[in-house]
């Protein structure tokens, strides 16, 4: 999934019947194996393949929430019109994206031969942990937990964890000297080289806390914010200084984010953005559901 390149062509597939994909999520958007999977389905349907799921339970498919991503902030880190945590495994966001003709049609061949082995026992109504780290950075739940939050980090000029044993639960920065925890990141498998390593950075430990129940803790976010003294290099800034070309601004779909939290906006208000479109995707996502939904 991060060789070469995104998704085998007719040379890789010349000899292969059935494309088996069999990945575990953790059901956030910038989480870039639902990208891979709709590459793989889109190689099988440009080749004629068959797509056998094999689906794992979401351990963060207990509710959605967050923005639903603007078109023109599709990125690697965010393709399609979902929200930050949307709440479907592989086998159902599989579903929609050929139920809603997300796919990229290639040479006119649009069928494609879909099958999904379900799982057993499993549904959204509750929270599921995973035996096996799905990647070095998310080596335990309550990084997995926490990552819908904190990795809208990445963004900017802070830590996020990485380079710790709690990537994602460890936030800080050397100057935000107001918060008494610090952490100082170093080269580790699977973050060799990321921000601030060797510096002493103060801030967050949610390695022992859980984030609030179903949503996205944009509360935290926001502390985060007013606690930074240089407000104006919190957010990392490329070089174009385009609203699109913000990591930031890919990470959360939009630019709306960025501005409400320079603005001051409370976390309701911000909330109160979210909820048309966040509204219409559940309409759409229960169209696509193979388990006992939340809700």
């Amino acid at each position: 999934m991060y060789g070469k390149k995104s998704a085998p062509d007719a040379n890789d597939l010349s000899d292969v019947d059935i494309m088996l994909f069999d990945v575990q999520d953790v059901g956030t958007r910038f989480y870039t194996y639902i990208n891979s999977l709709q590459y793989y389905m889109e190689a099988a349907m440009a080749n004629n393949k068959q797509v056998i799921i094999l689906d794992r339970p979401n351990p963060n498919g207990h509710f959605v929430d967050g923005p639903v991503l603007e078109a023109p902030y599709s990125s690697g880190v965010g393709k399609n019109a979902i929200p930050t945590v949307y709440g479907l495994t592989m086998g159902e966001y599989a579903q929609l994206l050929k139920g809603e003709n997300w796919l990229k049609v290639v040479d006119g061949k649009a069928n494609l031969s879909l099958t999904i082995i379900h799982n057993k026992n499993y549904t959204h109504t509750s929270m599921y942990t995973v035996d096996v780290a799905p990647s070095p950075n998310l080596a335990s739940m309550n990084s997995i937990y926490w990552y819908p939050t904190t990795c809208l980090i990445e963004g900017t000029v802070l830590s996020e964890g990485r380079g710790t044993p709690n990537a994602f639960a460890n936030i800080g920065h050397p100057s935000i000297t107001s918060q008494t925890y610090s952490f100082t990141p170093a080269p580790r498998i699977g973050a060799m080289s990321s921000k601030l390593y060797g510096q002493k950075c103060y801030g967050w430990d949610l390695s022992k806390t859980t984030p609030p129940k179903n949503k996205i803790d944009i509360a935290l976010i926001i502390e985060i914010y007013k606690s930074f003294p240089q407000k104006d290099s919190f957010f990392i800034r490329p070089k174009s200084g385009e609203p699109t070309a913000y990591f930031f601004n890919k990470l959360a779909g939009n630019a709306t984010l960025m501005q409400q939290l320079i603005a001051g906006t409370s976390e309701a208000e911000i909330r109160k953005s979210w909820e048309p479109r966040l509204t219409a995707f559940k309409t759409m996502r229960k169209k696509y559901l193979l388990y006992t939904d939340f809700e």
